[in-house]
C-alpha cells in the first residue's frame, strides 16, 4: 500500500486531500475518477503511480484517518489516572475530534471499512488490533480494582461512545446543532454511570486497591 512513496509523497498527499473533500461530500461511489484528478491537480499517470484506483484511495484514507483518531484517543485515555475522569474525557475527545475534523468524521460515518483482503484491509486490521489491545488492557486494570464492569470490548464501546457518536452523526448531517458543553458533560457522566461497577463510588479517585 505504501510501496511507492519516495520523492512523490507530495502527489500522494494531494490525492488524499482532494479525496477527503470529494468522498465526504459525495461518497466514493459518487466521485468520478476524473473529478478526483481535477481537484487533486495530478495527472492520470501520477495518480496510478500511487494508487490502483479510487477504491484504494478510499481504503488508504479510511485506515489513516482511523489511525489518527485512535492515537489521539489513547493519548487522552492515558492522561487520566482516575477512570471516571478518563471515561468522561474520552467522550469529550470523541466529540472534539469530530468537531475539528468534520470531513474525516463524515467519511468514517458514511463509508464502510476495507475488508481484510482489500487494499488497506490488513493495515486497518493491524491498527484496530493494537488499539483494542491497549484499551482492553487499560479496562481490565480498572475492572480488577473494582471501578469498571467486566464487559467485552464491543459492549464497552457502545455504552461508552455510542451516544456521542450518534450526537456527532446528527450534527454533521445537519439534523442537530453543534454539541454544547452541557451535552458533552452529560454524555460523559452517562457513560461513566453505564460503565462503572454498581458499587463504585463516584467520589472515589483512581482505582481501588
Amino acid at each position: 500500500m505504501n510501496r511507492r512513496r519516495g520523492t512523490s509523497e507530495g502527489g500522494r498527499e494531494k490525492i488524499l486531500r482532494a479525496a477527503l473533500g470529494c468522498f465526504s461530500r459525495d461518497g466514493v461511489a459518487g466521485t468520478p475518477l476524473g473529478r478526483l484528478l481535477s481537484e487533486s491537480g495530478v495527472s492520470a499517470g501520477s495518480f496510478y503511480h500511487h494508487f490502483t484506483g479510487k477504491e484504494e484511495v478510499a481504503a488508504v484514507l479510511y485506515a489513516e484517518t482511523l489511525r489518527g483518531y485512535q492515537e489521539g484517543f489513547l493519548r487522552e485515555l492515558r492522561r487520566h489516572a482516575d477512570p471516571q475522569a478518563a471515561v468522561a474525557a474520552c467522550v469529550a475527545f470523541h466529540i472534539d475530534w469530530c468537531r475539528r475534523h468534520p470531513d474525516h468524521a463524515r467519511f468514517l460515518f458514511t463509508e464502510r471499512p476495507p475488508g481484510r483482503q482489500e487494499p488497506g484491509g490488513r493495515e486497518l486490521a493491524d491498527y484496530n488490533r493494537a488499539f483494542y489491545t491497549d484499551v482492553l488492557a487499560w479496562w481490565r486494570q480498572h475492572e480488577h480494582h473494582g471501578a469498571l464492569r467486566p464487559l467485552d470490548i464491543v459492549t464497552a464501546y457502545v455504552l461508552w461512545l455510542g451516544p456521542a457518536q450518534e450526537l456527532c452523526r446528527q450534527w454533521l448531517t445537519g439534523r442537530a446543532p453543534e454539541p454544547s458543553p452541557d451535552q458533552i458533560a452529560l454524555l460523559g457522566e452517562a457513560a461513566w454511570q453505564a460503565l462503572r461497577q454498581p458499587d463504585s463510588r463516584p467520589s472515589q479517585k483512581g482505582s481501588r486497591t
